[in-house]
């Protein structure tokens, strides 16, 4: 997909911005890659992706080239010169360096293995941070790191035929009935979550919606049609309307709060796509 006339301003107000964090490529100069939400190193390369940005442009190749500069040998990846690393990092960066055409990349094999040997025993990803304290909700997964990692994966051979993935799903989809904050950093859904966000930044009911419709594990399930009749009731006149975009977004053409959205409505396609329905 090449990037629609109307979203040049956008992509261009990304690349003004590629300094903002003292380093090149949205990063500090101590490469790091999360800082700046969402003018971060990571954030600004799925925006461009998802702007229609080909992956053999110089400027993703070479943002692609300093994310994986930061690759362990372990498959992890390490967003910053010192701290922890935890596995929604290493989720996150794998997920946007497949967005950006590295699906393949011998070292994301590394990655995806990784995240599979340290997968929780209850199906998702979990932190070991206690944010929150230590309340009987943080022994489970982190709702929002597992969707992202499922994300990455749908782009791998493990999807739909790796029965972990699918445990995967199925804590997702339980924590649909459930609702209540799980996981060390206490991800929820409530009224925050049922408003349509986009670009897909955070844990949301558009996001959750459109990542599990690639598994077949999901599209039959009962708590995942109601998650997408839900998200089928907020359209307007067949169309996806950003109902919560990051404030830092408020000026860019491609998510404008409140205004349907083509490159949203795009992602809506591929879920009717994904679940065999005409459009």
């Amino acid at each position: 997909m090449a990037i629609p006339k109307q979203y040049q301003s956008d992509v261009d107000a990304i690349l003004a911005r590629r300094y903002d964090n003292g380093g090149d490529l949205w990063a500090t100069p101590d490469k790091r890659i999360g800082k700046g939400s969402p003018f971060s190193t990571l954030d600004c390369a799925l925006m461009l992706s998802e702007l229609g940005m080909s992956p053999s442009e110089p400027v993703l190749k070479e943002t692609a080239e300093l994310i994986l500069s930061l690759w362990r040998e372990d498959g992890r990846f390490k967003l910053a010169p010192t701290g922890a690393i935890y596995p929604c990092y290493t989720a996150g960066t794998a997920r946007v360096l497949c967005l950006s055409g590295y699906a393949k990349d011998s070292r994301l094999k590394r990655t995806f293995d990784h995240l599979l040997e340290i997968q929780h025993n209850d199906g998702g990803w979990r932190c070991n941070t206690y944010k929150y304290g230590r309340g009987p909700e943080t022994a489970f997964s982190n709702p929002g790191p597992t969707l992202t990692a499922l994300d990455a994966f749908r782009f791998t051979s493990f999807l739909n035929q790796d029965k972990r993935l699918d445990r995967a799903v199925e804590f997702l989809l339980d924590h649909w009935v459930a609702r209540k904050p799980l996981g060390p950093c206490h991800f929820g859904i409530g009224a925050l979550f049922m408003k349509v966000e986009y670009p897909f930044f955070r844990y949301n009911l558009f996001f959750y919606v459109y990542v599990l419709s690639f598994y077949n594990r999901a599209k039959k399930d009962r708590k995942f049609l109601d998650a997408f009749q839900v998200l089928n009731s907020k359209l307007v006149n067949g169309k996806i309307v950003v109902e919560n975009p990051n404030r830092k977004l408020a000026g860019f053409s491609f998510c404008k709060k409140g205004e349907p959205s083509e490159l949203a409505t795009r992602r809506y396609h591929e879920i009717l796509k994904n679940l065999g329905v005409e459009r």
